[in-house]
């Protein structure tokens, strides 16, 4: 696969204001790592040998909430249009919008934070296997896989993945080995795992009025089942509503964690969720 070089509007005024070119990163900040972009007459030479006339870094510069790379000659944003308008946008790490909506928290913490708050609830350990049911850009099997655990991660929307395939920060999803990444829906996936099958569940799922089904008490018997005896759930919720509707979904959720089985039920403040266990004896709560 050709190399990717990406530019954010930062990058992009950087370039401009620099005379003769720039050492710029050029992975999102994945690394500290810096390449070499040279003036060309009325445009930039990067890496690779693709020309960018100023114009488009012009463009490129003045389009802040988006992210663009350089591959093979030419120039592109890192979105797609469909049904929904999907992009990469440039907090550090990068998260995505779909529609607008982040699909991390990028208030007050990182996404990368954001997600260890999750991971940090739960704490896989060597040796054990995760069910991470909503991948995203991947950032929470990434984290549990670091930590000695195997990861099986399920996305649903092929866009996403695309997405990921870019994202350089997503890059361990395919190439390290301690992850499998599996495109379906987290509601059917679950169901064909067998029994008793995890260590630890991550759930974080989109909204709810996006994603319903996938905060039931059928789903979350499913996920009771293949959650071995003593094994921890993490289950992002966020507090959508309750700042103008006083409106609590960590309650209802936690209501409905009880009834499929679960027990020690709590929040997790800090990373907007809730947790629970998988009592050790199946007879009763302990």
């Amino acid at each position: 696969m050709d190399e990717l070089y990406f530019l954010t509007a930062k990058d992009a005024r950087r370039l401009l204001f620099a005379k003769g070119g720039a050492r710029l990163n050029l992975d999102l900040r994945k690394t500290s790592r810096s390449w070499l972009v040279t003036l060309d007459g009325d445009g930039f030479m990067f890496p690779d040998g693709t020309r960018v006339e100023r114009d488009v870094i012009e463009r490129i510069a003045r389009d802040e909430g988006s992210v663009y790379f350089v591959r093979g000659g030419g120039v592109y944003k890192a979105a797609i249009a469909g049904e929904h308008f999907y992009k990469l946008v440039p907090t550090i790490p990068p998260t995505i919008e779909i529609n607008g909506i982040r699909m991390h928290r990028t208030k007050e913490v990182n996404p990368l934070q954001d997600t260890r708050n999750k991971v940090n609830a739960v704490k896989p350990r060597e040796g054990e296997t995760v069910l991470d049911t909503c991948m995203g850009l991947g950032y929470t099997a990434i984290e549990a896989s670091k930590r000695g655990a195997y990861v099986i991660t399920i996305e649903k929307d092929p866009n996403v993945l695309e997405l990921a395939r870019i994202n350089p920060w997503s890059r361990e999803l395919f190439t390290g080995g301690k992850i499998q990444v599996i495109q379906g829906d987290a509601f059917e996936v679950v169901k064909k795992f067998k029994d008793e099958s995890f260590d630890v569940i991550i759930h974080d799922p989109p909204r709810f009025s996006l994603a319903g089904q996938l905060y039931s008490e059928e789903f979350y018997r499913e996920l009771f089942r293949v959650l071995k005896p003593g094994g921890r759930l993490f289950h992002y919720v966020g507090n959508p509503g309750k700042k103008y509707r006083k409106k609590d979904l960590q309650k209802g959720v936690m209501e409905r964690l009880r009834r499929a089985g679960f027990a020690g039920v709590r929040r997790v403040e800090e990373a907007l969720g809730v947790m629970g266990r998988k009592p050790e004896n199946k007879g009763g709560k302990n």
